[in-house]
């Protein structure tokens, strides 16, 4: 009845998301608590959730179930296909705030607000120097470890 009514009456204290059914919150609240449940035993990584597992799974046997109708690439996670999908339509959903600058994917974005709050999140282990990119940072270790990759 609660299916047709959309009543959600178990509410997470936390972040007070709403449930249709007990078993969704206790399995919710595995986030909060981050106790993690399903292992995979191949390389020891725990999950909260069995989808979460399954999911991870697909990196080890290389299955690639969602496939984009207007070329020939396939995709491990739906998420990653509708990512791609932007690369036909050139949709760009995640606009800055501060300037005009719009972006395919949220990451993207992230990393442009660094531009704007300078923030450096990227510290070199070996002297003071902070980056806004972890590329930049990888680039930098090369001056300490004198590695010339391109010739």
């Amino acid at each position: 009845m609660r299916t047709h009514t959309g009543e959600k009456p178990y509410q997470c204290r936390q972040c007070e998301k709403a449930f249709l059914q007990n078993s969704d919150l206790i399995k919710h609240m595995r986030i909060h608590t981050r106790e993690k449940t399903c292992q995979y035993n191949l390389c020891d990584k725990t999950f909260s959730m069995n989808c979460y597992l399954i999911k991870h799974l697909r990196t080890h046997t290389g299955e690639k179930t969602y496939q984009c109708r207007q070329c020939d690439k396939a995709f491990s996670l739906k998420t990653y296909l509708i990512s791609h999908h932007r690369t036909h339509t050139r949709q760009k959903p995640y606009q800055c705030y501060q300037c005009d600058h719009a972006f395919s994917q949220n990451n993207s974005l992230i990393k442009h607000m660094r531009t704007h709050t300078e923030e450096k999140p990227f510290q070199c282990s070996l002297c003071v120097k902070t980056f806004s990119k972890n590329s930049d940072l990888i680039t930098h270790l090369r001056t300490h470890t004198g590695e010339k990759p391109y010739q």
